[in-house]
């Protein structure tokens, strides 16, 4: 997908990662980019990748294939087509496991106040954003959703700050 060199700044290891995330049309439209993006950079997470986009039912049943067979696929097509989608590629120690930890469980309901989800959402179907689950899925939703040129390289200042040296 893109060099190893670019990964986590100087560094290249396997637990530094990228992750896909992306703030669905509900999100959008509450205006919680900025609340969201706030949350993984707070965390030392860095962002390098955003576009704001209005995905294509192709992409959107591309995406969610896995779901294909469940009764709602439909339903979440036509919603997450509803609206502009801000995807996002997060890079960090562990950037999936922990992605997901600050978003939540997919249920609001059984989200932990101080998560995304907890704090932000209350049904399942207007959850407000989307996790890679899987660093192999994380690696195929990039590659989805974005060109390796919209992917940045760089070093935060600071980069020494969040991460001990080896």
């Amino acid at each position: 997908m893109w060099p190893a060199s670019r990964r986590c700044g100087t560094r290249d290891t396997d637990d530094c990662v990228h992750s896909f995330i992306a703030i669905k049309p509900d999100g959008v439209q509450r205006g919680l980019i900025g609340p969201i993006i706030s949350r993984f950079e707070n965390r030392g997470f860095k962002l390098v990748g955003i576009k704001l986009v209005s995905p294509s039912k192709k992409h959107l049943e591309e995406h969610y294939a896995d779901l294909a067979e469940k009764s709602f696929f439909q339903g979440l097509i036509a919603y997450m087509g509803s609206g502009p989608v801000c995807a996002m590629i997060w890079e960090g120690r562990d950037a999936v496991k922990t992605g997901r930890s600050i978003l939540g469980a997919t249920n609001p309901l059984a989200s932990a106040p101080g998560t995304i989800r907890g704090d932000f959402a209350l049904d399942v179907g207007r959850n407000v954003c989307h996790g890679s689950d899987t660093v192999d899925n994380a690696k195929k939703e990039i590659a989805l959703w974005f060109e390796e040129t919209e992917i940045q390289s760089w070093k935060p200042a600071a980069f020494d700050w969040v991460y001990e040296k080896p």
